[in-house]
């Protein structure tokens, strides 16, 4: 009989002193304990032993002899181990692992399973600048560390594209962007908008992350659209804020189980997420092969595949969170779903924290039993995507506005941000308030 898997923990870490230089296996480390202890700190002990399976996403920070390896030695389950695997590179390698690390819990061949990753670029990049390299305390690395290593300065290898200096993912996702604005017939400033607007709905979910690397630095979509001197042209048609960024210090982790073991462990089944699917392909590695570069069969046919095996339709689907190192990847998948690129009812990247200049859609003013105004209750757009949301009155000289009815209100400007005091709630004035 199949076993039916389930995550059970997750964890995540931030180090923003990248001056306190702790390399990635440390803070992957960081990240399963948090994962442990989040699935239940009561059979903390019973469900780290229970860990035969370890998956690692491969870092671009540092050369590790075997990642997986340390990590179970580590956390002292090295006895336990059945199965460790380090990943190639690649965005989609996360959701690959985990899907496999899924059918290896249904199948029996795993109790328990860990899926993490992690980065320390950031840090590398200080001691570097600092002339400590290697960073003392750092692992002995597999190879020699020289400089630090990016995606971007990568070693293309020996073939067609090496040959024409074309294979970094900053030359490859441009030319994608490219034919794919050209095959719609847009123009270049239309172009550059849509990215530009799509990034900064992703930049308003961002800064309100506590695990975010930008946690509270908002970018909107004319600073991420415009070339400037702190936002200089990559490559064509992405400026810096396009482009993925590697200099993060950052890891994640997830833990995977049977119910029949989770059961067992005493762990709270409102703790339990079911993972309904997954599924993938791979266009060709070599780039130049591949039939044409307005589209992703690969993409297209993995979230096909996805939705087939979950018995999903897209039209199930409340929130969509789609891997984004450049802006043509979520433009790609949006089109294979028929979904819109920005704005829309169900947008590529939730907002539940709206912020920024806003116009009203429709108000309502609720009264207290004397006849003076209690609460202001507004439903809003963003100026800068269109997206909805809901707020209370911010200030009493908004509420009186509201309340007189003197002018018309729906259609009028103001601003929207969210209230330090009740988590997730908006507030919402006419005239701006200092805060932004």
């Amino acid at each position: 009989m199949s076993e039916v898997p389930v995550i059970i923990g997750v964890g995540d870490v931030k180090n923003r002193d990248v001056n306190n230089a702790k390399e990635p296996a440390t803070l992957m480390l960081e990240a399963i304990e948090i994962a442990l202890k989040d699935a239940s700190s009561k059979a903390f002990s019973d469900l780290k032993s229970s860990i035969d399976s370890i998956d690692v996403v491969k870092t671009w920070t540092w050369p590790y002899p075997d990642l997986p390896g340390l990590l179970s030695e580590r956390l002292g389950v090295q006895d336990s181990i059945k199965w460790k695997h380090y990943s190639e590179h690649g965005g989609n390698q996360p959701g690959k692992l985990f899907d496999e690390a899924a059918k290896r819990i249904a199948t029996g061949e795993s109790k328990v399973a860990v899926i993490t990753g992690g980065e320390a670029l950031a840090s590398l990049s200080a001691c570097a600048a600092a002339k400590k390299l290697p960073p003392p305390g750092w692992t002995k690395p597999s190879s020699a560390v020289d400089s630090v290593f990016t995606p971007t300065g990568r070693d293309l290898g020996n073939n067609l594209g090496a040959i024409n200096q074309i294979g970094a993912p900053i030359h490859i996702y441009p030319l994608y962007e490219n034919a794919f604005r050209a095959h719609r017939g847009q123009s270049l400033k239309a172009n550059n908008e849509e990215s530009a607007n799509l990034y900064a709905e992703f930049s308003a979910i961002a800064c309100t992350q506590d695990y975010a690397w930008s946690q509270g630095q908002q970018h909107d979509s004319q600073t991420i659209g415009t070339v400037s001197a702190r936002n200089r042209m990559i490559c064509t048609p992405y400026p810096l804020l396009m482009n993925a960024f590697n200099t993060v210090n950052l890891a994640g982790a997830v833990i995977l189980t049977s119910v029949s073991h989770a059961k067992h462990l005493g762990i709270a089944e409102s703790q339990w997420i079911y993972p309904l699917g997954g599924a993938g392909t791979s266009d060709a590695s070599e780039f130049w092969l591949r039939p044409d570069f307005h589209s992703s069969p690969s993409i297209e046919r993995s979230l096909r595949a996805a939705l087939d095996v979950s018995e999903t339709k897209v039209a199930d689907l409340d929130l969509i969170d789609i891997y984004s190192c450049f802006p043509i990847v979520p433009k790609l998948a949006a089109t294979a779903l028929g979904l819109p690129v920005v704005g829309g009812d169900r947008p590529l990247t939730l907002l539940e924290l709206a912020q920024g200049q806003c116009v009203v859609e429709t108000y309502t003013v609720e009264f207290n039993r004397d006849g003076t105004p209690l609460c202001g209750h507004i439903v809003g757009r963003l100026k800068r995507d269109g997206k909805r949301f809901l707020a209370n009155h911010g200030d009493e000289n908004t509420l009186r506005q509201m309340a007189e009815g003197a002018g018309e209100i729906v259609g009028k400007s103001g601003w929207v941000w969210q209230d330090e005091k009740m988590n997730g709630r908006g507030l919402f004035a006419f005239d701006k308030p200092a805060r932004l």
